[in-house]
């Protein structure tokens, strides 16, 4: 048997090597090049909260997403659902996407049994509205995140979302928009109260325009900011201490904000791409990773590039009117079965975390983001995969970076300087805690790293290692072989840490406050 085959039945991949006591590797090569890592104990900016959020759409027959998550026997949230997501952590989750340019709110409140269902234009088949604001708000509670709400923009312009094929007038005005604030928000709220529900479902975050610039069928960008405004002007009626996200993709930011910068808090884009675009017989297409793995992890590890682009172009946009960013979509988009099956490897989750990091570095006006959608049944850019018809849910490898970063991750964004090469690293503190966030870009050599420790009197360091064979896929709950190891570093007398080939490890080092 291969060595390689070994480590993906065992599911050890390289830690049991790379962690061994004292470090001791035998023969295997170590890639060290005697650098020092700096680190600028001053904090630069604050870091959100929200960049681990995750959106909830209904996605109809393409992928049994929110009705997968539902138990309709016991009418509640799966549990196991509920568990992984607690795992994952998300600051924020959003609710909708393109299925808000044809969601009517009001068919979703009330008793269930007098629900109406809506056939899900985009997507497919029936939505049977049995999860609607109420339930979501309350899943929201449960794991601890804050609620993001897409509104109806008149069906951001698209004749045939507006009225549908079966001849249901589907827009939402700007007025259904207040309305649907009121119905959370305001505690005297009538129909609310009628409804059983005498505590209000305060949502603070409202998106207005979802993808309206990516198709000529939707709203020119002269209509969408008039828009903009009138909804935000009608929304903040009811209730004045909401935020709201406008669109700004595609070129559209700089004359968003002039013409509607007073009535938006935020500027969304999204950017779901494929690495491989621009690479002829890219082994990224179908299935063909499992071919030729060492070509997949370089254009993986190189995919940082293209997001990077996208990031800065619309950071550029938006720097000289200071308006935060909210990309409320993104993953990669992948040609074959299932959006392509390789972002079940362990490759992928090391090149997510790449993206991790520079959402991190452009946290100064970056301020919402996620990196996958949020669960379903079969597509591979879910965080969460849900078994059906039964089975555990799970987190995919991008959830398990997530999860990572957000339970190991400061308020503060730190710098960085003399990094190794093959390393890639961000950093931020609270308090008298900096943390680490290391991506060991080398397929199959560990990475040694010094700390200049001399002017942050560091009294205990720690690393949570999530490692392992870049081949390895997550298929299931069982034997998971990404659970992080806990360590405690000695980096006494300038002596260096070890980082596992592919790995992503969040180091804590607890400082004296004073540094």
């Amino acid at each position: 048997m291969k060595r390689r085959d070994f480590m993906k039945i065992s599911g050890a991949g390289f830690s049991s090597l790379a962690l061994a006591p004292a470090f001791g590797l035998g023969s295997v090569k170590i890639t060290d090049q005697n650098k020092t890592l700096e680190i600028n104990p001053t904090p630069k900016f604050q870091l959100s909260p929200w960049l681990y959020m995750q959106f909830m759409e209904p996605l109809g027959a393409t992928d049994s997403s929110v009705e997968a998550a539902w138990d309709h026997g016991s009418d509640s949230w799966r549990d196991d659902v509920i568990q992984a997501t607690r795992e994952l952590a998300p600051g924020m989750i959003r609710w909708g996407g393109c299925f808000s340019s044809y969601y009517k709110w009001k068919e979703a409140v009330g008793p269930r049994n007098l629900r109406k269902p809506m056939y899900n234009i985009l997507w497919g088949g029936m939505e049977s509205n049995q999860i609607g604001t109420t339930e979501f708000t309350d899943f929201c509670k449960q794991v601890d995140a804050d609620p993001l709400m897409s509104v109806n923009f008149e069906s951001d312009g698209q004749a045939d979302w507006a009225l549908n094929k079966r001849g249901e007038n589907r827009k939402g005005d700007a007025a259904e928009a207040a309305e649907w604030v009121d119905y959370c928000n305001n505690p005297s709220n009538k129909l609310r109260r009628l409804n059983g529900h005498i505590e209000p479902h305060p949502i603070k975050l409202w998106q207005i325009g979802n993808e309206t610039s990516y198709s000529r069928e939707r709203f020119d960008l002269e209509t969408a900011a008039k828009k903009t405004q009138a909804f935000s002007k009608a929304m903040r009626a009811v209730d004045s201490s909401i935020q709201t996200i406008g669109w700004g993709d595609s070129g559209w930011a700089p004359k968003m904000l002039e013409r509607a910068g007073d009535h938006m808090d935020y500027i969304a884009f999204h950017h779901m791409f494929d690495p491989g675009r621009d690479i002829k017989d890219s082994p990224l297409r179908n299935n063909n990773y499992r071919k030729d793995p060492t070509a997949t992890w370089e254009i993986l590890m190189d995919a940082y590039k293209m997001h990077e682009r996208k990031i800065k172009s619309v950071y550029d946009e938006v720097k000289p009117y200071g308006k935060p960013l909210a990309m409320t979509e993104c993953h990669y988009a992948l040609p074959g079965r299932n959006r392509c099956e390789v972002l079940s490897s362990w490759a992928a989750g090391v090149s997510y975390a790449r993206l991790m990091n520079l959402h991190e570095r452009y946290g100064d006006l970056l301020k919402i983001a996620t990196l996958a959608d949020f669960c379903g049944t079969r597509w591979q850019v879910n965080a969460i995969m849900i078994p059906v018809p039964e089975g555990r849910s799970f987190l995919m490898p991008v959830a398990k970076i997530m999860s990572l970063y957000r339970n190991h991750t400061g308020t503060q964004y730190l710098e960085v300087s003399n990094v190794p090469d093959g390393l890639d690293i961000t950093a931020s503190r609270t308090d008298d805690t900096i943390y680490l966030h290391v991506v060991n870009t080398k397929r199959s050599l560990p990475v040694r790293m010094h700390i200049n420790t001399s002017a942050l009197n560091v009294k205990l360091a720690k690393a949570f290692e999530l490692s392992g064979d870049p081949e390895h896929e997550i298929m299931s709950a069982e034997n998971d072989a990404f659970i992080p190891r806990e360590r405690v570093l000695d980096i006494t007398n300038n002596k260096p840490i070890l980082f596992s080939p592919a790995s992503v490890t969040a180091v804590e080092l607890i400082v004296n406050q004073t540094t």
